[in-house]
């Protein structure tokens, strides 16, 4: 009986210990969709962006589901180009702002109109204020990229809670 009990003991703590080394060494595959819905960067098309050189206000009629969110964009060609290279296209850091980023901090709520393209990459921000100083200040962009791995551990154990909190009622 003792074996039989320990047998189950030694397979319940190897299930923590993988599931505790799974949440802290994955990224999240989330992207910020606000506090409400689903859908990426406020329905704006991260396209545009680059495109258009401007914050475009994506349409319900052509998106995209990618990393569990939905992408909206102002034509079926920016849909297009988004499906075929995503990872060109989204916003750094999963929408979030890089501004609070290079504090080591989350910080959900994003302007669309708040952005910039630094080294070929869409990063977005709270305000147009933080976007442009996140631009002009030389060690905010390393300094978003040494924090990310933290905000990312933040926001996989806000995740694991909420999940938590969702599977105990």
């Amino acid at each position: 009986m003792y074996r039989k009990w320990m047998g189950g003991a030694v397979g319940i703590a190897a299930g923590i210990v993988l599931f505790a080394g799974t949440v802290q060494g994955q990224a999240p595959n989330e992207v910020n969709t606000g506090y409400f819905g689903d859908v990426a960067i406020k329905g704006y098309d991260p396209v545009a962006y680059f495109t258009q050189n401007g914050a475009v206000p994506g349409k319900p009629e052509f998106t995209y589901r990618w990393l569990g969110a939905t992408w909206q964009f102002a034509s079926s060609g920016n849909r297009d180009l988004f499906i075929q290279d995503p990872a060109k296209y989204a916003p750094q850091y999963g929408g979030y702002c890089a501004d609070g980023v290079s504090f080591g901090t989350v910080t959900t709520n994003i302007d669309p109109k708040a952005w910039r393209i630094i080294e070929g990459k869409l990063y977005l921000s709270y305000d147009p204020g933080a976007a442009d100083g996140f631009e002009k200040n030389p060690n905010k962009l390393p300094d978003s990229k040494k924090h990310w791995s933290e905000v990312q551990n933040t926001l996989e154990s806000e995740k694991v809670g909420k999940d938590w909190q969702q599977a105990s009622r």
